[in-house]
């Protein structure tokens, strides 16, 4: 894990009289805190969660990876004098402007963790749900002995199946539009899904989500993969391929975006896509404040959000002349 280096960075220097608030515990924020209290700044961490973690501990299950391991990697971030302060959730619980005040630089790290959605009929029946936020909240609904469906091919996809499997579910089927080669999901994430029984439906995608009250299946339709140069194969519907399938649940595991209603309050310049847009130091629109991990459009993992804490702890280190 990226952040258990984060407390080898030389020795202990000097202590700064600056100040730098973090707004967000998962690994980009508490990489970037190990750094800069290496540097001798009194850091804060603020976190809208009961504990210090983000995904690690609110996204990623317990069976890929062990929470003990994070735990402790974090105490020892904590153990150079970083400060928390839980449920304190930026734009509800604290602004943007009052951190301003009291500290030299703010560093946000937020993540981007609001399920995308596909933009079809019915995908506000009651029974879809966004992967990102059933695993980050862990607010199921009772699986067992019934049948559902998850759309995408990225981690959060494997990490949705894998879990509604093991709650006890009568089937789990993945959907998604390209080929096996394609997935962006690790390739022992796949193989351990096939492995525990979940049906994986390739070159699928679904148009439609049916249901009166609650979901009862979901239309789907067969897909072909066209070349693109320099990218990978575009997915294209082939027409009357359609076919019906049975289901309880839909899952939307399609990849995520930042929380608009909480990044419209920071009164900061975004960019086409509605992430923090930042200079090569991490630096936003507004002198004080950086921006780090999928926020600010980081690779969607782990360890790029660690690397991109770390870049934004030195852009910050570099303006307060430390």
């Amino acid at each position: 894990m990226a952040i258990k280096e984060t407390w080898k960075i030389n020795s202990f220097k000097e202590k700064k009289n600056k100040k730098v608030a973090i707004i967000g515990g998962g690994p980009s924020g508490i990489t970037a805190a190990g750094y800069l209290a290496r540097r001798g700044i009194d850091v804060t961490i603020y976190e809208k969660h009961g504990e210090l973690g983000g995904l690690l501990v609110h996204g990623i299950p317990d069976f890929r990876l062990p929470k003990d391991t994070v735990k402790s990697a974090i105490q020892k971030v904590l153990d150079l004098g970083v400060k928390a302060k839980l449920k304190k959730e930026i734009g509800k619980d604290i602004t943007l402007e009052e951190l301003e005040k009291e500290y030299d630089a703010i560093l946000l790290t937020i993540g981007a963790n609001i399920s995308a959605k596909m933009g079809i009929d019915g995908e506000d029946t009651k029974g879809v749900y966004g992967g990102n936020e059933l695993l980050e909240y862990k607010k199921f609904p009772d699986f067992k002995g019934r049948t559902a469906i998850v759309v995408g091919g990225g981690n959060t996809a494997m990490d949705a199946a894998r879990t509604i499997n093991k709650m006890g579910a009568k089937k789990v089927t993945v959907v998604y539009r390209r080929g096996r080669a394609e997935m962006p999901a690790e390739k022992v994430e796949v193989e351990e899904a096939m492995e525990e029984g979940i049906e994986f439906l390739f070159q699928t995608n679904i148009v439609k989500i049916n249901g009166k009250e609650s979901v009862e299946s979901a239309e789907c339709i067969k897909t072909e993969l066209v070349e693109v140069e320099g990218k990978r194969p575009k997915p294209v519907n082939i027409e009357g391929s359609n076919f019906v399938l049975n289901t309880d649940f839909v899952i939307m595991a399609l990849g995520s975006k930042p929380e608009e209603n909480i990044i419209k309050k920071l009164g900061l310049e975004l960019d086409d896509w509605g992430y923090i847009k930042v200079d090569e130091n991490h630096k936003t629109s507004k002198n004080k404040v950086y921006a780090a991990g999928d926020i600010s459009y980081a690779k969607s993992t782990v360890a790029w959000a660690a690397r991109s804490g770390r870049d934004a702890a030195e852009g910050i280190c570099k303006a307060l002349n430390i």
